[in-house]
């Protein structure tokens, strides 16, 4: 999952469709330069790391954030970031005896 989204173009991806909502791969792509090939590539990754899921409307896919998945991964750094917090706090401690 983490892999996934250190690419920043499926970064900026997942930043849209969590502000902006579902979209087609048109509007994902509307006012870029990046190709719809590319954005498709992208998506498929995000969708293979379960960040992301389609739909079908006519003869677009729609893509939209699956946000468990996201969840699952801000509980994760949360922790993480509870874990360093408790370390530099214990460094701290250690360097002022």
């Amino acid at each position: 999952m983490f892999a996934a989204l250190g690419d920043s173009t499926r970064l900026a991806l997942v930043q849209q469709l969590s502000s902006a909502g579902p979209q087609s791969i048109k509007q994902l792509t509307a006012n870029t330069d990046v190709t719809r090939q590319a954005v498709t590539k992208h998506l498929l990754a995000l969708h293979e790391a379960g960040l992301v899921r389609d739909s079908r409307e006519g003869r677009e896919r729609i893509w939209e954030i699956e946000p468990r998945r996201l969840l699952v991964a801000s509980r994760y750094l949360e922790e993480v970031s509870r874990r360093w917090d408790d370390a530099v706090e214990r460094l701290r401690a250690f360097v002022e005896e």
